[in-house]
């Protein structure tokens, strides 16, 4: 099994990359979807706040790998030759991820401050931003989780600030290069 990591920033383009993917024919396995899960369970809800809670809760419980062990079976039930897995945050995921699934590939994706705003104002999710300060606020978060170190990881780099299109072009062949590399 050949799995894909996707790294970045809140609205820099790993739902784009993930869905991508899922039209060219490969699962996808979303890590916000575990803390989504977790927080409707607690009865948290689903707004920013909420999940971020959450996400700090099962850090804090279970260890800064939390995520990602919560997430390797519903990868591994899959038994599908390539997957990717979307929104790892730290860097603690990436060595369980690298450790677990020989092979393993983390993709950064990279977009500025502005743009990754400007895509949260118009998204309309739950958990969205629309102020600046919010977002620095949310990307702060993250770095606490090791999100920059995780970037640094990155076994390749994909940037996102021209047009969807541009991107879904990238995205597509740095897929299609993967897996015809299996």
């Amino acid at each position: 099994m050949q799995v894909i990591g996707v790294v970045g920033y809140p609205a820099s383009g790993k739902g784009e990359f993930s869905r991508i993917a899922g039209e060219m024919g490969i699962p996808v396995v979303v890590m916000g979807d575990v803390i989504r899960r977790k927080a409707s369970e607690a009865g948290l809800g689903t707004t920013d706040a909420a999940l971020g809670e959450m996400a700090m809760r099962l850090r804090q419980e279970h260890g800064m790998d939390a995520i990602a062990l919560l997430t390797i079976p519903a990868v591994e039930a899959l038994g599908a030759p390539l997957v990717v897995i979307d929104g790892l945050r730290s860097e603690a995921e990436v060595k369980r991820f690298r450790s677990r699934f020989p092979g393993f590939i983390l993709i950064g994706i990279l977009s500025t401050f502005e743009r990754r705003l400007s895509r949260l104002s118009a998204r309309g999710r739950s958990d969205d931003l629309s102020r600046a300060e919010d977002l620095r606020n949310r990307d702060s978060r993250e770095e606490t989780f090791g999100l920059g170190r995780a970037l640094a990881e990155a076994d390749r780099i994909l940037e996102n600030n021209g047009s969807l299109g541009a991107f879904e072009e990238k995205a597509r062949s740095l897929l299609e290069e993967i897996r015809g590399a299996r």
